[in-house]
């Protein structure tokens, strides 16, 4: 480790400039429950599908997944056509809420494995439903139940549920972040801010079809988001008994307003994370990093990071084709209902009706494949890559307490020169003060070898800890993943089987 020149003032004035990155500072931890009219018109689930969905499987970790369905840190992935996705912004508004049925589609749910009981392992299960567009124009904004099942002890009640908006969760991960950072914890990250999203949905109140699709889209994914955030600070053993999480699951009431943080979109954190990097240049202190754990596992997460961008590019990609291939046959069946509706020859005529029939079956179902990729798989790499950047920021925070650390050493050491002048000088009115000023700065410089040793044993704990979720969550999410595309593929199979001797019975 080399020390240099005095660095300049050390990372107390960056977290003035948060203030500056976001537009939506105002309203954090502000509650939706204020308006709670349109929970009670609810009647009915937001968990049904149309009839034509209904003939494909759920995608549930039921299905796969039958063991240790509580101990997973990433949140089943919603189902191949989720719900939301058939509707426009205008019925979002409206849809009912039924706690009967809710519970029934719950308790569907879990495994006979799952099924808490007393004797049963702690759990605590959170799933965030019916997204509800609130209020009309710019000032509109989409609330959220935030429904939490448990048998902790910490918990007086075993199910409860609230209402929170998007601000609330921001505001959330801020409080943590605040708490936990300094001292190595990896906080899991939010997800992102989207003010095109955002505007989409405020202004969805038009009848286009195209927008409000995409707008319900966005809705749904930040939906997703949001439940796999909330169970990944849960399953943290520090995080997920924090009062201001606690509080967050249980008071049925407005959330106070964050006052010490801002909420920071993805490209406000990273204007931040570029400031402190700017900062951080301009610091003489270079850390010559002494510990191997750390210099592999800072190359490790780097390979990683770029791995794991690539392969959700690729997903993402897929995605967007795979969705253009059940367009694209939905377009080819009605053509084919077309000429068939026009056929003279009867035999012919039917065969094109059933075939246009097959391929209108075929469009769900690839339509289908394209939600299982897009949820199952892209949105896991999507949480993955944020966590990768919440793991250099724990690291960065480590640069940090050393560089402090070595800015207390150099001031102990100007301090002791300073003593030994003023005793050679015989300054003894003077000689006093100083010795009292290396005291202070002895201790100040101990208290910083003793944060750096324990940062750093707290994020190799950390690390660690990740790397051992990420394995398991991983062979989960993929089990899963690869069990749905066989089930999309034998139905493409029993499709065009049912369609072939109607092919050859024509004469």
């Amino acid at each position: 480790m080399d020390v240099h020149k005095e660095p300049p003032p050390l990372f107390d004035d960056i977290k003035n400039d948060t203030k500056d990155l976001d537009d939506d500072n105002d309203d954090i931890f502000a509650s939706a429950i204020q308006d709670h009219s349109f929970m009670e018109k609810s009647s009915s689930p937001f968990n049904g599908v149309s009839s034509v969905q209904s003939e494909l499987p759920k995608l549930s970790l039921k299905d796969t997944v039958e063991e240790n369905s509580f101990s997973t840190v990433s949140s089943p992935a919603p189902g191949p056509l989720s719900p939301l996705m058939g509707k426009d912004m205008d019925e979002l508004q409206d849809i009912p809420i039924n706690d009967n049925e809710e519970k029934k589609s719950n308790l569907q749910s879990q495994s006979q494995d799952e099924t808490p009981t007393e004797s049963s392992e702690t759990f605590l299960k959170i799933t965030v439903t019916s997204p509800q567009k609130v209020g009309e124009g710019m000032g509109a904004y989409v609330a959220y139940r935030v429904e939490t099942k448990t048998n902790m002890p910490i918990f007086r009640s075993r199910n409860f549920t609230v209402v929170r908006r998007f601000s609330d969760f921001l505001g959330l991960h801020d409080k943590l972040t605040v708490k936990y950072l300094r001292n190595g914890r990896i906080i899991p990250p939010a997800p992102e801010k989207s003010v095109i999203g955002m505007t989409k949905i405020k202004m969805s109140g038009d009848k286009n079809q195209e927008t409000n699709s995409s707008s319900t889209e966005f809705i749904e994914r930040r939906r997703s988001a949001l439940e796999r955030y909330l169970n990944r600070t849960a399953a943290h053993p520090m995080l997920g008994v924090d009062p201001d999480f606690i509080a967050f699951l249980k008071t049925d009431m407005e959330l106070p307003k964050s006052t010490n943080t801002s909420a920071l979109s993805g490209a406000g954190v990273m204007r931040l994370f570029n400031k402190v990097g700017e900062t951080v240049n301009k610091i003489a202190y270079k850390m010559d990093e002494s510990d191997g754990w750390f210099e592999e596992r800072t190359s490790q997460i780097d390979s990683l990071d770029t791995q794991l961008r690539a392969l959700h590019s690729a997903v993402e990609t897929l995605t967007y084709q795979r969705r253009e291939l059940s367009n694209c046959t939905g377009a080819t069946a009605k053509a084919i209902a077309v000429l068939g509706h026009g056929e003279q020859e009867a035999a012919l005529g039917r065969a094109l009706a059933q075939l246009a029939e097959t391929l209108e079956k075929i469009e769900v179902v690839r339509k289908a494949q394209s939600n299982s990729d897009l949820y199952q798989f892209g949105e896991m790499l999507r949480e993955y890559v944020t966590l990768i950047t919440a793991i250099k920021e724990v690291f960065h925070e480590r640069v940090k307490v050393f560089q402090n650390w070595q800015h207390a050493q150099m001031m102990l050491n100007k301090k002791r020169e300073q003593k030994a002048r003023l005793e050679q000088a015989g300054r003894n009115d003077k000689t006093s003060q100083a010795a009292t000023e290396v005291i202070e700065w002895e201790s100040k410089v101990e208290r910083g070898q003793e944060e750096f040793d324990k940062i750093s044993q707290m994020i190799k704990k950390e690390v660690e800890r990740f790397e051992l979720i990420r394995v398991e969550d991983f062979k989960k999410q993929l089990i899963q993943y690869l069990e749905n595309m066989l089930k999309h593929q034998n139905q493409l199979i029993q499709h065009w089987e049912s369609f072939l001797p109607e092919a050859r019975a024509v004469a």
